[in-house]
């Protein structure tokens, strides 16, 4: 039976698919594209054209479980509810989720299709990581570079970030093990930092000062604008940081049910260069 891997070269999928295929797990991985890296087999799938959904089932009629990553939009739901039927029609019995660590069952974006999964016939479980490590790499990186700094509206707020290989080692489990042994499992990194530190932790592996520049609310949202996020995605990442000032991810991580192996300080160590100051 094949596992297919929705977002298959995403942050959390590529080190998920690299475990599936070092344990010889037959598995199909999406792009908007159909392209992926050799040596996975690759399927065009894009959450904003419903007539990719069913490319998969054509392809492999023996796809039985599924990794869900959500739409790249704030409403996610409604396409989500509408492949996940169609999965289901066409023979997938499990599905393993990504949502987030601050979001319940029932609630906003990922949250819905949570409770969705469990209403219906099929085994699942609905990972709900802390922040990713790689957000470094990919959202925070060129203001890094540019002007030595992390910005946030979290004030002195903690977070738990997470390795997506730590996130991978849970996925695979809930993939690949015979009974799903945890549906909600929220997963954090092995140590609780504020940006302060987070800075203060990228000053001492790049020998040049990293600052953590803390913004008001409207400012956060600001940048988050200027960066090209819509308006309605930018208000959600600002009350993100506003529920982090208040100590709502340091709650999280006080009830977490899976504390990663791997380091934030080791992960800025190995992917130092992705930070060489612009010149």
């Amino acid at each position: 039976m094949t596992i297919l891997l929705i977002g298959g070269t995403g942050k959390s999928a590529t080190p998920l698919a690299n475990l599936l295929l070092q344990a010889n797990q037959p598995l199909l991985l999406t792009t908007r594209s159909g392209n992926v890296p050799a040596p996975f087999k690759g399927v065009r799938f894009d959450w904003l054209n419903p007539s990719t959904y069913t490319l998969p089932f054509e392809l492999d009629a023996n796809i039985d479980r599924v990794y869900l990553i959500a739409p790249p939009i704030l409403v996610s739901f409604p396409p989500m509810k509408v492949f996940v039927d169609l999965a289901i029609s066409r023979g997938v019995k499990r599905f393993v989720l990504l949502s987030a660590g601050m979001v319940e069952p029932g609630g906003p974006a990922m949250g819905k299709a949570h409770e969705y999964l469990s209403t219906l016939k099929v085994e699942y479980c609905a990972l709900r990581p802390s922040w990713f490590f790689e957000n470094f790499l990919f959202q925070y990186n060129e203001r890094i570079k540019a002007k030595d700094e992390i910005v946030s509206a979290t004030g002195d707020g903690l977070l738990g970030y997470v390795s997506t290989e730590d996130i991978a080692d849970v996925a695979f489990k809930a993939l690949v093990d015979d009974v799903v042994e945890h549906t909600n499992p929220i997963i954090v990194g092995p140590e609780l930092l504020s940006y302060d530190k987070i800075a203060a932790m990228l000053t001492e592996v790049l020998r040049r000062e990293i600052k953590h520049n803390r913004l008001t609310p409207a400012e956060f949202k600001q940048v988050c604008v200027d960066k090209g996020m819509p308006e309605d995605y930018a208000q959600m990442m600002t009350m993100l940081d506003g529920f982090i000032a208040q100590g709502a991810e340091e709650k999280n991580y006080r009830r977490a049910d899976v504390v990663g192996k791997r380091t934030l300080r080791a992960f800025f160590e190995a992917n130092k260069e992705a930070w060489r100051a612009v010149d």
